[in-house]
């Protein structure tokens, strides 16, 4: 692996939700003689001619922390399918640990991997796999059924399920009077009924036409924002990836090339196969306010004994034209420009910082995508203030800012 870097997103001093750890996967009938070889620098091609062994996943290490959407892309043949296999034991690991809330799964009987799978993990194959004599009700209750879970409890859990991807209204309907989007619904509702902290999903939109798919996807983000899970979703799609990962693992011919956020691999990509995957992205997709957001304008705090003509002189000081005016709990309060406060003290206004305010800004949120804000900041005079969702400033966008982003990731 050569390069992981961790997401802003994450509390990366907590303990993981789930942490790999030279991790791989030898399918064949010697994988122990074949992994002894590979260990011991022969290449893949040269284990499989000896052992007719293949090498599936190569010595994956990272950590996905909880309440992220981690992606895991690559080509085909790369190996993200069976990666996601491994985090519950579908497909079982030949050598590495692989950790669930800290403890290591590869270590637990087969009693108690069922128990955590029907406690804290679910899953979505790109396949609906819904049973044509059943309703969409016992579709989606069906994995609390096999669990043993009494009828009426596992209903009531399969219809807030249902109610919660949108299709509380279709309990008693059969899967053939469903659209694809609503069929993968119910598969998700499935998911989701058992209530699990970790959901992971294979391809699971990738047979769906693509404004179905783009559907599904602001589905999951929504779904996130009102149930936060730590979901580990596989997809050989970059825009899906890019749409809905906080981080984004890289994998090629079984190996983990790069982990990161969206913007950290197209701005750093570890090599050119990185490089070549996200050529061609529209980086004012990617990008979010906050991420381009600069502290390079002179910022005043608004408390008394800062007189206006301090802020003048401190504006003069730094050579800007425009002044940041914040609160004493950093929220922004307005700009001023050196022009506006000159007018409001030669008038001998009461309040020149108050009424020196510009007119008519309003801040972007620093989860804006960059694409929406373009204009807005190209059409501007002065930098564009963005605010988190405290109405904290943490930054304003310029043209040059904006320029040098778009040129650094072209």
């Amino acid at each position: 692996m050569t390069l992981v870097t961790e997401a802003d997103v994450a509390d990366v001093s907590a303990t993981p939700k789930i942490s790999l750890k030279s991790v791989y996967k030898v399918f064949g009938e010697r994988p122990e003689k074949a992994l002894e070889m590979f260990q011991s620098g022969r290449s893949k091609a040269e284990v499989h001619a000896a052992t007719g062994s293949t090498i599936g996943v190569s010595n994956a290490s990272f950590d996905i922390q909880s309440g992220e959407i981690f992606v895991i892309m690559g080509l085909s043949g790369s190996g993200k399918s069976t990666l996601l296999r491994l985090l519950n034991r579908l497909i079982e690991p030949t050598a590495g640990a692989i950790e669930v809330d800290g403890q290591d799964i590869t270590k637990m009987s087969r009693q108690e991997l069922i128990a955590l799978r029907r406690r804290e993990i679910s899953m979505v194959f790109q396949s609906f796999a819904l049973l044509p004599n059943r309703t969409v009700l016992n579709n989606a209750a069906f994995g609390l059924e096999v669990s043993g879970m009494a009828e009426a409890e596992r209903n009531k859990r399969a219809l807030e399920a249902l109610e919660a991807v949108g299709l509380s209204g279709y309990a008693q309907s059969y899967p053939d009077q469903l659209s694809g989007g609503m069929k993968q619904r119910v598969g998700l509702a499935r998911a989701l009924a058992s209530e699990p902290t970790i959901l992971l999903m294979d391809e699971a939109f990738s047979a769906l036409d693509p404004l179905i798919r783009t559907e599904m996807q602001d589905e999951l983000v929504r779904l996130q924002s009102e149930h936060s899970r730590t979901i580990v979703f596989v997809s050989h799609d970059l825009d899906e990836a890019m749409r809905i990962g906080d981080r984004i693992c890289i994998m090629q011919d079984g190996e983990v090339i790069q982990v990161g956020t969206p913007d950290e691999i197209v701005t750093q990509p570890a090599n050119n196969y990185v490089r070549s995957f996200f050529r061609n992205v529209d980086i004012s997709q990617v990008f979010k306010a906050g991420d381009v957001a600069r502290k390079t304008q002179v910022t005043i705090i608004e408390r008394q004994g800062v007189t206006a003509a301090a802020a003048l002189e401190r504006m003069k000081s730094f050579d800007r034209d425009y002044a940041i005016i914040l609160g004493r709990d950093k929220t922004f309060h307005g700009v001023v420009s050196q022009t506006s406060l000159i007018e409001k003290l030669r008038a001998k206004d009461p309040d020149p910082y108050r009424s020196a305010f510009l007119p008519e800004i309003e801040p972007i949120p620093a989860d804006e995508p960059l694409a929406n804000v373009l204009g807005r900041v190209a059409g501007s005079p002065w930098p564009v203030p963005v605010i988190d969702d405290r109405k904290r400033y943490i930054g304003s966008i310029s043209k040059s800012t904006l320029l040098e982003t778009l040129d650094r990731a072209s």
